[in-house]
């Protein structure tokens, strides 16, 4: 519902754009009340990047996950889930959106609950307080629940200060622009498009990284393959020092 809602609401304002989301949808008519028709005055506010005013809608491709951290939310770890809308020009990650509908969840019944994290390219990335792992420390999150010996040699190579287990891609790249983890690994195919277009676009709008295990940046015109073959490396700092420790084991196993 979440992603019917998402797609229908973009497609029907945006009937050109290129839409693709992690659920299958069903064709029949979608309710009206699941169609989202207003606007964010906050965003509107700001001015668009120059490289981009001229764009038209025909040439976005919009990658959408409605639920990231699928197995955490059925096991009520609420904090990991997020919902990812991320907007591609020219194969290249431009915006994005990461909301999280359960943020303060465990913060008691007068807290405000959700929030919703948003950035372009040219322009900045809002929605929380930039935040960095103190110098020296190497704290790296991975998954929480699609482990193996890839991940493991991986994140090892890493000799880091501390590990964090968590679900959802969308919460790993919280967890580094809010100074909780200092790299993302997860040296593993399991990631999509949808898992990463929104996270990187807030994550290199605020000076960080993400690539795959190799180095190579992620490409998502509406051609490319769902699936991050060759994993997923992100860090806001000292990228080329966690790319330098991937070992060449992870690397030769993972082919982009």
């Amino acid at each position: 519902m979440a992603q019917m809602s998402i797609c229908s609401s973009l497609a029907r304002k945006f009937p050109k754009l290129t839409i693709i989301g992690e659920e299958d949808l069903p064709s029949e008519d979608v309710d009206q009340e699941l169609i989202e028709d207003g606007q964010w005055e906050e965003i509107l506010r700001k001015p668009c990047p120059a490289q981009y005013s001229a764009i038209k809608e025909e040439d976005l491709v919009v990658w959408v996950d409605p639920l990231d951290g699928t197995k955490e939310y059925t096991e009520g770890l609420l904090d990991n889930v997020t919902v990812l809308i991320g907007i591609a020009y020219e194969g290249k990650a431009i915006a994005g959106v990461i909301n999280q509908p359960y943020y303060n969840y465990q913060a008691g019944p007068g807290a405000a609950l959700g929030r919703t994290i948003w950035g372009i390219l040219g322009l900045g990335a809002f929605g929380f307080q930039l935040k960095e792992v103190p110098a020296g420390k190497h704290i790296i999150t991975t998954t929480r629940s699609h482990s193996n010996k890839l991940v493991t040699d991986c994140v090892t190579a890493m000799n880091p200060d501390d590990v964090l287990r968590v679900g959802g891609a969308g919460n790993k790249i919280i967890q580094l622009i809010e100074g909780k983890a200092s790299a993302y690994v997860f040296a593993s195919p399991g990631c999509k498009k949808w898992d990463t277009c929104a996270p990187e676009v807030i994550l290199h709008a605020v000076g960080g990284k993400l690539t795959d295990v190799h180095g190579n940046a992620l490409q998502y015109d509406k051609e490319v393959k769902h699936m991050n073959s060759a994993g997923v490396l992100a860090s806001l700092r000292n990228h080329d020092y966690y790319a330098s420790r991937v070992p060449e084991s992870v690397k030769n196993a993972l082919v982009p």
